[in-house]
């Protein structure tokens, strides 16, 4: 991280990077459009899966991640590898991490911060 970009501004940038990346994978099957949702104001990034496959609607949460203080929060993660993984290999430490989608009682399991925010 340059030592003159601010550590919010940095995590933007790192996770809308990574989104933009699974944004361009079309899905295989359906008419799906992934949607990129940024809110820089609130610090909620999405990934949306959104339109028609053979069973109707489609309208999916594939990754959600936000930035509460200084650490970024996993809400939802749809990836088979883990977005997590994608942040370590960032420079994001894993003390900056939280896994939001693990009970706040269960996380000390992790390698990740136990943040209770």
């Amino acid at each position: 991280m340059a030592k003159l970009e601010p550590k919010l501004e940095h995590y933007r940038k790192i996770i809308i990077q990574i989104l933009q990346k699974h944004a361009q994978y079309q899905p295989s099957h359906g008419n799906i459009e992934p949607l990129l949702v940024c809110d820089p104001i609130m610090n909620n990034y999405l990934l949306l899966d959104t339109g028609w496959d053979e069973t109707g609607r489609v309208h999916a949460v594939v990754l959600h991640l936000r930035i509460l203080g200084e650490k970024i929060y996993i809400e939802s993660d749809g990836t088979e590898r883990g977005v997590a993984l994608e942040l370590l290999e960032l420079d994001i430490p894993k003390e900056d991490i939280v896994l939001g989608f693990i009970r706040p009682k269960s996380r000390h399991l992790t390698n990740f911060s136990v943040d209770f925010s």
